[in-house]
């Protein structure tokens, strides 16, 4: 990896979201969010199924635009920027989809290189083959790289959707449902992912899941999404002490006696 040797300002504020709402139709799916991410921080956001996290991190990317409240990455504000500005910070954030993402038409090589040549135009093709030689290096795929989407394996396709991201340096990782229909091996294969793209990239990233071991590993605070509010951030046991019904409801349906929870 590109490892950088510059002191890291963790105070220093990289997303700062306050009162943020979105309504599709008589539909409040965020109702007055407010959370805020500091340099080379991970959090972690839970909650069930249609609670507006998927719609957080879109607002966040500018993919969709918020009704109220303010939203900004590196102190602009993202729905007010132009849309060459706009496009100038989503070089920034690197978006992790849930499902990949790939081409399937095209091979790991090619996925990995269309990225960089799009956004990159002055690399020549030296310069071009030693970023995805590195890049699926970092995501521990070398051997890929000549595969078609098609021959790989779930886990295998979220690195490599990975690997696609992290070829522009992104200074913002937005993962979605990264450990989403992956076996418990693979799943911790992918958090300590996570954790090497936070250690070497030096990235500040929110991670949208279901799965609170993937939370607890990967996340320096976690924030609880219900009803489009948090109802708590903060540290995964702090969080996770609350005798709020939902959040304990919640916990309990992760972590029946078939569950594990692995320390980070």
């Amino acid at each position: 990896m590109d490892k950088k040797d510059t002191q890291i300002d963790t105070q220093e504020t990289v997303i700062s979201i306050k009162d943020l709402k979105k309504s599709f139709g008589p539909l409040n799916v965020l109702n007055g969010v407010n959370l805020e991410i500091k340099k080379g921080e991970n959090v972690a956001v839970l909650g069930r199924s249609g609670t507006g996290k998927s719609v957080l991190i879109k607002i966040i990317s500018g993919l969709l635009k918020p009704d109220s409240g303010l939203v900004k990455v590196f102190g602009q504000e993202v729905d007010k920027i132009s849309e060459k500005e706009l496009q100038e910070l989503r070089l920034k954030i690197g978006f992790s989809f849930q499902n990949s993402a790939l081409y399937d038409s095209m091979s790991v090589r090619e996925n990995l290189k269309f990225p960089l040549v799009r956004n990159k135009r002055d690399l020549n093709d030296k310069e071009v083959n030693e970023a995805i030689e590195s890049v699926l290096n970092d995501v521990g795929l070398p051997q890929t790289i000549n595969q078609m989407p098609s021959e790989l394996s779930g886990g295998q396709k979220k690195r490599i959707g990975i690997a696609r991201t992290l070829i522009l340096k992104p200074e913002i990782m937005l993962y979605d449902e990264p450990t989403s229909g992956l076996d418990p091996i693979t799943c911790i294969e992918l958090n300590n992912l996570i954790l090497k793209v936070q250690k070497e990239y030096r990235t500040s990233s929110i991670i949208i899941t279901h799965d609170l071991t993937c939370a607890k590993i990967t996340g320096n605070k976690v924030a609880i999404l219900n009803e489009g509010k948090f109802l708590k951030i903060g540290g995964f046991e702090e969080v996770f002490s609350s005798h709020d019904t939902y959040i304990k409801t919640f916990y309990d349906y992760n972590f029946t006696e078939n569950n594990k929870i692995y320390e980070r």
